[in-house]
């Protein structure tokens, strides 16, 4: 996939599923990725990550994650931190659904493990928020479900993160023959100024507000991006 200009990058979807949604007190249970060059998957990654208490019950009935699986399957987390390391070097681009949820437990991931190189890690790579371009795209709901009916497109077993990073990959592919416009989205993340900005505040990304609207698929001199 050639997202800018005649860069040749790689792109790495990932999804992550969490024990909670403060990224401070809770960790990630299961990270997935797939890395895809030239348009081809070459690599698919999907682990659970050991988790010392008890996972809740709602986080459970959601993913259908379990305190046996992650006892039986789990990798120690320091080992995720170590792949995610390897892999998250320069020329790679990350894709995302919500990004800025998941890119909050991937820096805090990588900080306990590698203190001193966490922050550069991160910011020097690309990263896509397809939730921002799909409130560019379509009117409300906007979740990954949404998008994947929304293009027609085959249906997965959704809160899994493997299954999610598959779907997440035809989506944005779906969004790239709608409007080949991807590479404006690069480091930029739209928010419901209603809300606010929830997570950690990167100070390479660029957060712009981001209302909702009716009106479907928005002029390219609207998209969110806009200078």
């Amino acid at each position: 996939m050639n997202l800018i200009g005649g860069i040749r990058i790689k792109v790495i979807f990932f999804d992550t599923e969490t024990t909670g949604l403060n990224f401070l007190s809770c960790q990630i249970i299961e990270l997935a990725m797939v890395t895809v060059n030239e348009g081809k998957i070459i690599e698919e990654y999907d682990k659970f990550i050991k988790y010392d208490g008890n996972l809740p019950q709602k986080i459970t009935e959601i993913t259908g994650i379990t305190n046996k699986k992650l006892r039986e399957e789990g990798v120690y987390e320091q080992i995720v931190a170590r792949d995610l390391k390897e892999r998250l070097t320069g020329n790679t681009l990350m894709i995302a659904h919500n990004a800025q949820f998941d890119l909050s437990f991937i820096y805090y991931l990588l900080k306990r493990h590698y203190p001193q190189e966490a922050d550069d890690i991160v910011e020097n790579i690309g990263w896509i928020d397809t939730y921002t371009v799909l409130r560019d795209r379509k009117d409300y709901p906007h979740k990954l479900i949404d998008a994947v009916e929304h293009y027609k497109l085959e249906k997965v077993n959704f809160h899994r993160a493997i299954d999610d990073t598959k779907a997440l990959f035809e989506v944005t592919k779906a969004l790239k023959n709608e409007r080949n416009d991807l590479a404006e989205y690069v480091n930029v993340f739209g928010y419901n100024p209603k809300w606010g900005l929830k997570g950690k505040i990167f100070p390479f990304i660029e957060y712009k507000p981001q209302y909702y609207h009716n009106k479907g698929l928005l002029p390219q001199e609207e998209i969110l991006p806009r200078k």
